[in-house]
């Protein structure tokens, strides 16, 4: 007997907003007990500023949680109290590897009633941080929402991190939606299937074009400065001051070093759902797949346990967490698009629209994660203070010079892990056209010096020099998957080297139709002017 589909109302999932809380976070903890929690949330931009948020929490009383009543009211204390101990953490010169009692004992007790681990996450961050500046508007719109709690104070850090709430908001009627196409899939219905499944990578399009607003009012060296450092959990830390972890100061003497990671995307419940429905599997990062295996059914059976996205799991609060292991179990529809893609062409071109959107929306956070992170850290420091007393953080500590590998505040590789998971979204495809294209590999050139006659072997750089916003090569050799193209195409990519800068021009545009006549996909002839020559390119899709 195949298992339930699983009832939104069992996990705290809102239909309308997904894994967002259905009652808004609140804005201050209604027991005047917490007062002194408050204080220091309303302050704690100044403390950190001023180097005395240590200090004051040093003198903080132990609060109970006793006055803790509703999930809105646990929710917010685990907020304060996340974003305090990364304030008290690395709020100084140097890192701190003890948080005090006043914010340990307290903060564990939390902890064990979200079943989320004691340190800053996703949820407290994003999901839980948040508030509508019209509550007659929808929280889907980054015009109408604002943040509760910042360590800077600055637009920057909170433009930040409502581009992701605001994702969260748009995306929560995918999981309902996908949820009735598994259903749909159960009784063979492959109309609705087709259905869900285009109207699911419609929404994928619209989380794009959110997650392409970061630069907006982001600002690249502020975010890698200033706000990156307080992000960094305690996990491979050793570079930047944290060799041991942290310790969690209960006051019993017997507390250990635990490393923790910290808040990452991959702790996006939304995202991994999308991942779950569609049947993507990811790999611990540099393990290739199983060619013996990849083609049959019973080879993909085995999801492995122990990579970073399945293990971030951890790291999400307890219900949703679940959710997401209950909809693993009846998730069918990759199987269901297999079994009838000899029959079925309109359902197959509709799945593998939904893995080029999902690819198309992590190449877009390879490419920020490329702006934020890999090209600042590569860009020489400038020391305001003598090297003596030079601050050690995450910012000025992430670069392992012995591997030369940049690091996320979740602990990890960043590009090869990014890389990886959005070329995996790519390998469940049906149609032979899009396996092809989802697979291709873009031959980056530029990084080597040609007048020094620098050998292309003689470095090898682990993170990409070259920034291709979101524009890919095609070669058109069949009539139809133009749907890959979002509504308005045109052409962003930039090559990049130390020595020169070539910016690829639309000449012409030939308009084509998409999978949904309503779209439209222009693949288009391109030319690039460099010292004066001109030299056509091959046909470039654009999504933009």
């Amino acid at each position: 007997m195949r298992p339930p589909i699983p009832v939104l109302s069992d996990y705290g999932i809102s239909p309308k907003h997904g894994f967002l809380p259905d009652v808004l976070p609140l804005t201050r903890l209604p027991d005047p007990y917490y007062n002194k929690w408050e204080s220091i949330a309303a302050n704690l931009q100044n403390l950190i500023l001023s180097k005395r948020l240590r200090g004051v929490i040093d003198r903080l009383p132990v609060l109970s949680t006793i006055g803790l009543e509703h999930d809105a009211e646990w929710r917010r204390a685990y907020m304060l109290l996340t974003f305090f101990s990364h304030g008290y953490i690395w709020g100084g010169d140097t890192p701190c590897d003890r948080v005090p009692p006043s914010i340990s004992v307290p903060l564990l007790d939390i902890c064990k009633h979200l079943e989320i681990p004691p340190v800053s996450t996703y949820a407290a961050s994003v999901l839980w941080n948040f508030k509508p500046l019209f509550v007659d508007e929808d929280i889907d719109d980054l015009d109408n929402i604002a943040t509760l709690v910042t360590f800077t104070g600055s637009l920057d850090e909170s433009w930040f991190y409502l581009v992701s709430v605001a994702i969260e908001a748009r995306g929560g009627p995918i999981i309902p939606l996908m949820l009735s196409a598994i259903a749909a899939a159960r009784q063979g219905d492959s109309a609705t299937v087709t259905r869900c499944l285009r109207a699911f990578a419609e929404r994928l399009d619209d989380l794009g074009e959110l997650l392409r607003r970061m630069h907006e009012n982001c600002d690249p060296g502020y975010f890698y400065r200033r706000i990156r450092t307080f992000l960094a959990g305690s996990k491979n830390m050793a570079e930047a001051g944290l060799p041991h972890g942290v310790t969690y100061d209960d006051g019993s003497g017997k507390s250990e070093y635990v490393q923790y990671s910290g808040p990452s995307n991959a702790q996006s419940s939304l995202i991994q759902f999308f991942d779950v429905v569609l049947g993507v599997e990811h790999r611990p990062t540099g393990e290739k797949p199983d060619p013996s295996s990849e083609s049959e059914r019973e080879g993909r059976s085995f999801v492995p346990k122990h990579n970073f996205i399945r293990d971030m799991r951890r790291y999400m609060p307890g219900p949703h967490a679940r959710f997401l292991n209950d909809v693993g179990a009846v998730a069918d529809i990759r199987e269901f698009v297999e079994s009838r893609a000899a029959t079925d062409r309109s359902l197959s071109i509709a799945y593998d629209a939904c893995l080029a959107m999902l690819r198309a929306f992590r190449d877009i956070h390879i490419a920020i994660v490329t702006r934020y992170i890999i090209l600042p850290s590569r860009e020489k420091r400038a020391r305001s203070r003598s090297p003596e007393v030079a601050r050690t953080n995450l910012a000025t500590a992430s670069k392992n010079e012995q591997h030369k590998k940049v690091k996320g505040t979740g602990g990890t590789s960043l590009i090869p892990f990014l890389k990886q998971a959005r070329d995996e979204t790519g390998e469940p495809s049906v149609e032979a056209w899009a396996r092809r294209f989802m697979s291709r590999q873009t031959k980056v050139s530029g990084q080597n010096d040609f007048f020094l006659g620098k050998d292309e072997k003689s470095e090898t750089l682990d993170e990409p020099l070259v920034e291709h916003g979101l524009a890919g090569t095609w070669t058109m050799d069949e009539d139809y998957g133009a749907f890959l193209v979002a509504r308005e195409a045109h052409v962003i990519w930039q090559l990049m080297s130390s020595s020169t800068r070539a910016l690829v021009t639309v000449e012409h545009a030939v308009p084509l139709m998409s999978m949904d006549t309503s779209e439209m996909a222009r693949p288009c002839l391109c030319r690039t002017t460099m010292d004066g020559g001109v030299s056509n390119l091959t046909v470039d899709f654009a999504v933009s």
